[in-house]
């Protein structure tokens, strides 16, 4: 699933965190890799692992006493055996995250020029005067009007799609080779979410970043993502090309995902299809199939046999982790997107209904 050529590798990786009540396995091994230019979409529910993957790769879990294991291939350093003095001169300058919520991530008391500011000289010995010139450029570049005045703001004075464009502009001020965006266009309406989304993909053009795009929405990734990761439980259980994942996709998950949300050619009286059940518990985490408790489809044996991404026949760089036979997900996927139901799905194909 790896080559020597990817930007960023991540190999085999678990983040826990003891607690009173156990041990959260907030990350279970995952691996996936992203290419300089392109752009990954991590997907999945609250709670399935995408911010705490990333949030690692920055160190930024290393201070909230996470057990961390497995490989963070950056150019081919290991982010994980980097000492916290090498990590703090990658962080911000050679990969740079816009957090979820930028009004609590920007500081309320400062500026934003003046933030934007500190994140230059943080990396650049440059005068302040400089770093200034260069904080008005960022703002004009991700699109704030009058950024000369705005340069001298605080963040309350901005509306929500201003407040995202200005940590961008911070995320940018060092032109990072690979960029993060958690859950870019939350909280956003669906105009200033597609402002939002074509500004990065623009700047992504101009700066040949590498970009990890974080997100529950497949409609956000449907718009920007080369290559898609589905997480779920803590684990990746479907990575596949975007066109592939959403004209072939073959995890039971990633129908859920598809069928919950409403599209443009659909029936206006077809109704939304929610994935039944709620996350499970990363202390006690099902057995067998970690979706198997929630899944129309699972079968007996599911609740016992845990499943490992596989190869797709005839897809390549294609992988689901499903315990049902790759011909079987097929004739079910064929019938849901024909309009079945799931229960009419099973009864198509020949498979008893499992007891959710």
């Amino acid at each position: 699933m790896s080559t020597p050529e990817a930007l960023l590798r991540v190999e085999d990786l678990y983040v826990e965190y003891p607690t009173e009540d156990g041990v959260v396995h907030a990350v279970d091994g995952i691996t996936y890799q992203v290419h300089k230019g392109r752009t990954l979409g991590i997907v999945g529910e609250s709670g399935s692992g995408k911010t705490v993957s990333s949030l690692t790769t920055l160190g930024l879990t290393r201070r909230q006493g996470a057990t961390i294991r497995g490989k963070i291939l950056f150019e081919g350093r290991d982010l994980l055996t980097l000492p916290e003095s090498e990590l703090r001169a990658i962080r911000g300058n050679e990969i740079a995250m816009i957090f979820q919520d930028p009004l609590s991530a920007l500081h309320p008391l400062y500026t934003v020029g003046n933030q934007l500011v500190g994140a230059i000289r943080a990396h650049n010995d440059v005068p302040k005067a400089k770093a200034r010139e260069r904080a008005v450029e960022l703002l004009g570049l991700v699109g704030i009007p009058e950024p000369k005045r705005r340069v001298d703001a605080y963040p309350h004075e901005f509306s929500g799609g201003m407040r995202q464009r200005a940590m961008i502009a911070m995320a940018l001020s060092n032109e990072p080779k690979l960029l993060i965006a958690d859950e870019p266009t939350t909280a956003l309406d669906v105009t200033v979410q597609a402002q939002i989304l074509a500004l990065m993909e623009r700047l992504q053009r101009e700066l040949g970043m590498a970009i990890v795009i974080i997100t529950h929405d497949l409609g956000v990734v449907a718009e920007m993502a080369d290559d898609i990761s589905v997480m779920y439980a803590g684990r990746i259980i479907e990575t596949a090309p975007a066109q592939a994942l959403f004209s072939n996709p073959e995890h039971p998950y990633t129908w859920g995902l598809l069928g919950s949300i409403p599209r443009v050619d659909d029936d206006r009286e077809k109704e939304l299809v929610p994935i039944p059940g709620t996350p499970p518990s990363l202390i006690q985490p099902p057995s067998g199939c970690h979706f198997h408790p929630r899944c129309h489809y699972a079968q007996p044996d599911h609740a016992r046999i845990d499943p490992s991404l596989e190869p797709i026949p005839g897809e390549p760089d294609h992988f689901a982790a499903c315990l049902l036979e790759s011909e079987v997900r097929r004739r079910l996927w064929s019938e849901l997107s024909a309009g079945s139901s799931p229960e009419d799905a099973l009864s198509e194909v020949g498979l008893p209904e499992a007891a959710t």
